[in-house]
């Protein structure tokens, strides 16, 4: 069963940082590209990093500099560092495999607030 689980949402002041993790099954994780999008309330989904099996990776302007995805291909894992976090990141994160131009699956989501 193919299965994209997110971890590591949560309240964060302005300024700070936090992790998100993505476990994916083996079966996908080693085929597809992974991605990371978030939904504002009010907002349409939006792409915000995404990783080639290559490791080529792609950004969304309001966030290259500050956000940072990676891959653990031992751990079928993928990341997003997210530092100096502004309110206007606050959103439900999604976790995705497949294609930039279509995605196969997705995560249940996470929830980021940042908020002082």
């Amino acid at each position: 069963q193919v299965q994209l689980v997110e971890s590591g949402g949560g309240l964060v002041q302005p300024g700070g940082s936090l992790r998100l993790s993505c476990a994916a099954s083996e079966s996908i994780f080693s085929i597809y590209a992974m991605g990371w999008y978030r939904q504002a309330p009010g907002k349409e989904r939006e792409l915000v990093a995404h990783i080639t099996t290559s490791d080529s990776t792609i950004y969304s302007g309001s966030v290259k500099g500050r956000f940072t995805i990676s891959r653990d291909n031992a751990k079928n894992t993928v990341y997003l560092q997210m530092n100096s976090l502004k309110p206007e990141d606050t959103a439900v994160y999604y976790c995705s495999a497949g294609r930039l131009s279509q995605t196969y699956y997705w995560g249940q989501g996470t929830q980021v607030t940042v908020s002082s």
